[in-house]
């Protein structure tokens, strides 16, 4: 499997290991492209969580995970209590986008988007 770039190295074997157990318990097939809200030390005994993005054809989530290391092994638990910033569903449903554009330009002369990794 291709790591991708931004993910630290120290990181990279957890967050490959939470991607398995999210698509192997979702039965989905989600492709790893990036880590956010990294926090604690994934080389200790403690557990840690990691933010992974993943992206499944056009649709792109934000799972926070809690990673338990075990033995040379990992145990994992979705984190309720994810960070606000990255919206868990980082593509908005259809229909959102457009009214949050048309209420932003009635307030503004013009605005500008930029989109990354399903951000907007």
């Amino acid at each position: 499997m291709e790591i991708h770039e931004d993910i630290p190295e120290a990181y990279q074997r957890p967050a490959l290991a939470a991607l398995d157990w999210i698509n192997a318990s979702s039965g989905s097939d989600f492709s790893l492209t990036g880590v956010v809200d990294t926090s604690g030390d994934p080389d200790g005994d403690a557990p840690f969580d990691l933010g992974l993005v993943l992206c499944d054809g056009e649709i792109c989530n934000r799972e926070q995970v809690r990673i338990t290391p075990r033995n040379g092994d990992y145990e994992f638990a979705f984190v309720d209590d994810a960070p606000p910033l990255i919206p868990p569903l980082l593509d908005p449903p259809p229909g959102i986008r457009s009214e949050w554009i048309d209420k932003k330009l009635a307030e503004h002369e013009f605005i500008l988007l930029l989109y990354y990794r399903g951000l907007w």
